[in-house]
């Protein structure tokens, strides 16, 4: 029974690999869009980490498209809060200004 198992995350080449985590990954990085950008960093560096190891070899290769999908997502996600943020701060900036300039 463990040698049934064992045998599942065999690659092509006869080497052992790693299960892949993509669907984790894809997740995450919709949840990085929906939610909180802490979920796209998370998608964007297990991604990056696991996209690496699949091209050695590593890591299993049916996870590839679903890796990339959540790794990309998690890319534009943190870029996309990381733009709502600064666009707020400047709101505030600008705010702050505007309200310190009608007490003078």
């Amino acid at each position: 029974m463990s040698d049934q198992l064992d045998d599942d995350y065999d690659s092509p080449t006869g080497r052992r690999v790693e299960p892949h985590r993509g669907v984790m990954i894809l997740v995450f990085g919709i949840l990085g869009l929906m939610v909180c950008f802490i979920f796209g960093i998370v998608a964007w560096v297990m991604g990056k980490g696991d996209l690496q190891k699949i091209k050695a070899g590593t890591m299993d290769r049916e996870g590839e498209a679903l890796t990339r999908v959540g790794y990309i997502l998690g890319i534009v996600s943190t870029i996309l809060w990381a733009a709502f943020i600064l666009f707020y701060v400047v709101i505030f900036v600008i705010i702050l200004g505007a309200g310190a300039a009608a007490n003078r």
